[in-house]
């Protein structure tokens, strides 16, 4: 059987040509509940430096804006980021950079990472190279939210759970769980760096 590889630029390139909202960020009462979960779910006010993995359209990232001093949204699309700026154009504290968080990751200190929706993009090779990656971008104290839907899609690589487990057995003695949240459809789970 062959192990289902990562999903690159080129996957993500369809997608947004074929529909600029694919999963309905604007519109979904379920993305709008789960966004006022995660928000609710971060458990300090205010954050300095703040990485957005996966910001898409942006919908999350004027949300989280609300909670940081600076904010860097990344996507590996260019369209999406596109517009995701539009829509964030009077924010003043955000900026936006396209990258693939499989193998770039920007050089500066995070007190705050969220990884919503995108972890199970990549093979579980490629993830636990992102995770380890990631914590070494975190300040001391700082956290990392994963929230990811939970039913398997067939060409997602990993499932949120797969994503959240193997996150859980990596960091298991470098950073500690400090809230999990299990809705019908997805997860959240707030980790701290020890």
């Amino acid at each position: 059987m062959n192990k289902k590889q990562s999903l690159n630029s080129d996957y993500f390139k369809e997608v947004y040509d074929a529909n600029e909202d694919p999963w309905n960020f604007e519109t979904s009462e379920y993305e709008a509940a789960k966004y006022a979960t995660t928000i609710a779910a971060l458990p300090k006010d205010h954050y300095e430096n703040v990485l957005e993995i996966g910001c898409s359209i942006g919908v999350l990232t004027q949300l989280l804006a609300q909670k940081s001093t600076h904010l860097l949204a990344t996507d590996i699309s260019q369209k999406a980021l596109d517009l995701a700026a539009k829509r964030c154009i009077d924010l003043k504290n955000v900026s936006f950079k396209l990258l693939n968080f499989q193998n770039e990751f920007p050089d500066d200190l995070y007190d705050l990472v969220m990884i919503s929706e995108v972890a199970y993009y990549l093979s579980p090779t490629d993830w636990k190279s992102a995770v380890l990656s990631l914590f070494d971008r975190l300040k001391s104290n700082g956290n990392i939210v994963l929230v990811h839907w939970l039913p398997e899609v067939h060409d997602y690589p990993q499932t949120g759970d797969e994503v959240h487990q193997s996150f859980e057995k990596l960091m298991q003695e470098k950073m500690t769980n400090v809230l999990s949240n299990r809705a019908e459809n997805y997860r959240i789970d707030v980790w701290e760096k020890l």
